[in-house]
């Protein structure tokens, strides 16, 4: 069933709040159902507050940052590094180009000779190592590796690792990796456990970038400090009770990638409707509870946008319709919000919209006969 762009920033709040203060992207354009699914779904949920989308045509129409990695049949497109096309990659500064698919095999033989993987160096993918190197060449500045396709601890990480040091001799700092199947909890907690001894070595590393400035082909590196901070997104059919799940086991993922659970409706597949012109379930007052409001501040809700054919002022940016919607939903108590057993919002209807409505079911209403 395709969600409507309410249900879908419903949605996207819920997995926010879910997620707590973690990035939330959204990862559904395959997904997507109907006319402008994929579109809708992008926008809406960045709307309900969501960080991003890796649907690229949203980005461009709606401004909505992009984010995302690559896909797993991009690693399994290389088999080894004559799969290359491109293998030289400039230095930040402009003044060295190397051959970045050399440089990363020997930061590979460096940390696995410095770190113990549980792993020898022949039984890490080749392929996987070319992929991470192309992506890495055509994104420098944003390179976030999907470490999952083959094995995340005894290859995709060491890969990863690599390369992200082959790019910092260079000038350039990864982003992060991404893990799309197994245990997210324990996997996470591992790649960061790997990241934190990668950022312990202050050991001798060489470096073609320092070689250039005329430095003794090994030196005293700087800080790695920052790699234990790298961003571990993760994602694979996530939904409200999967983020639950995990932040009760604890994990050390900083970011989600939701996408079927968003742009489809998972939870009611069905449209359950009856054919008649008939209420089907109303409960619009609880006639014993009465009370006299003194309101402390009166906020207009509602605003003319359109009156009489033609705009009646102008409308607001998507960034603009997506921090009004952030801070409304601040102002709601955390009991109104939480996914499991919420308080129900209580809305008081004023005495003229209570004698209306009474008005209108007396005079609608079927009268029977008792006899």
């Amino acid at each position: 069933m395709k969600r409507t762009r309410f249900s879908i920033s419903s949605s996207g709040y819920s997995l926010q709040v879910a997620g707590e203060k973690m990035q939330m992207l959204e990862f559904g354009l395959r997904r997507a159902q109907g006319p402008n699914g994929g579109l809708t779904a992008s926008k809406y949920c960045y709307i309900g507050g969501f960080d991003g989308t890796s649907n690229v045509l949203a980005g461009k129409l709606f401004g909505i940052p992009v984010k995302g990695t690559q896909a797993h049949s991009f690693v399994c497109s290389f088999s080894s590094a004559n799969d290359l096309r491109i293998r030289s990659l400039k230095s930040r500064d402009g003044s060295l180009e190397c051959d970045l698919y050399s440089l990363s095999e020997e930061k590979r033989r460096w940390i696995m000779g410095k770190i113990d993987w549980g792993v020898v160096e022949s039984e890490v993918s080749e392929g996987e190592l070319a992929a991470f190197v192309a992506y890495a060449i055509a994104f420098p500045s944003s390179n976030m590796s999907l470490i999952d396709t083959y094995d995340v601890l005894r290859s995709g990480v060491i890969n990863f690792v690599a390369v992200t040091l082959a790019l910092f001799d260079l000038g350039y700092k990864s982003i992060g990796c991404r893990i799309d199947s197994g245990d997210l909890s324990y996997l996470s907690k591992e790649v960061r456990t790997r990241f934190g001894k990668v950022a312990e070595l202050y050991d001798t590393i060489p470096s073609l970038f320092l070689m250039s400035q005329r430095t003794p082909p090994y030196f005293r590196h700087p800080s790695l400090d920052w790699i234990q901070t790298l961003i571990i997104v993760a994602s694979n059919d996530i939904n409200e009770e999967t983020i639950m799940s995990l932040n009760e086991q604890s994990h050390e993922i900083d970011a989600f990638g939701v996408g079927t659970h968003l742009v489809t409706c998972q939870k009611q597949p069905a449209l359950g409707c009856v054919y008649k012109v008939h209420i089907y379930f109303i409960r619009l007052f609880q006639e014993s509870k009465r009370a006299l409001v003194v309101a402390s501040k009166v906020e207009t809700l509602h605003q003319v946008f359109w009156a009489d054919g033609a705009i009646a002022q102008e409308l607001p940016s998507i960034n603009a319709i997506r921090d009004r919607v952030i801070q409304s939903l601040r102002t709601v108590r955390k009991d109104h919000r939480r996914s499991l057993n919420p308080t129900p919002y209580k809305v008081s209807v004023s005495e003229k919209l209570y004698t209306f409505l009474h008005t209108l079911w007396l005079q609608n209403a079927p009268i029977g006969q008792l006899e």
